[in-house]
């Protein structure tokens, strides 16, 4: 995926969480993205389990949503903004000399992915539950496939992305949402629907 980064903003703080919500709901807009059939997992979360497969086995689960506390937000905050200033920038190609290869960013360089998968362990470490917290495959506002980690709240979905800083709710980010691991079972990966067709995998570089 192209997941080119985008310049450093403002950090949002806790108080902003209401400003948020009430845009959302103001504009009458979906606080979540509607849910379609199964979809086929991305190459890279494929290989990924193939690598990692300790870090891929999960039971199916009752589907979880964090409660938007200003502590919560705080964590987010913190989470996104860490990940997003200590990770360089450098494509698979780059990085490993392959097209598509999802991986930690432990040596402080990766793309778009493995952003998504250091912000989901680092939360999960914080003990976040995984069913809250789901990797997704968008196309971004050049059509380009791209990943975000959306975090699922009882104050609706929000995208931890390291194209930008700013904690967006999923219908604020101007990306078109194609599929995601399903809260259920990080192993399922399930449609998104916005009216445009959707796309089985994550486009090539």
């Amino acid at each position: 995926m192209k997941c080119p980064r985008r310049g450093l903003a403002a950090v949002w703080t806790a108080a902003l969480v209401g400003v948020l919500v009430g845009q959302a709901e103001a504009l009458d807009r979906p606080l979540y993205a509607s849910v379609h059939d199964t979809a086929r997992p991305p190459i890279g979360w494929v290989s990924f389990c193939a690598d990692r497969p300790r870090d891929c086995a999960a039971a199916p689960s009752t589907p979880r949503d964090v409660v938007l506390s200003s502590r919560a937000w705080r964590d987010l905050v913190r989470v996104n903004r860490w990940v997003n200033e200590t990770i360089k920038p450098l494509t698979d190609m780059d990085h490993w000399g392959v097209v598509e290869k999802w991986s930690y960013p432990d040596d402080g360089y990766g793309d778009c992915e493995d952003y998504v998968l250091l912000k989901r362990r680092m939360l999960l470490d914080a003990g976040w539950p995984r069913e809250a917290l789901l990797i997704t495959v968008v196309r971004d506002r050049k059509d380009e496939g791209h990943a975000v980690l959306t975090v699922k709240t009882d104050k609706g979905e929000f995208v931890l992305d390291n194209q930008v800083d700013e904690i967006l709710a999923w219908n604020d980010t101007g990306y078109r949402f194609v599929k995601r691991q399903a809260q259920s079972d990080p192993n399922t990966w399930v449609a998104l629907g916005d009216g445009r067709p959707a796309v089985s995998t994550a486009a090539p570089r």
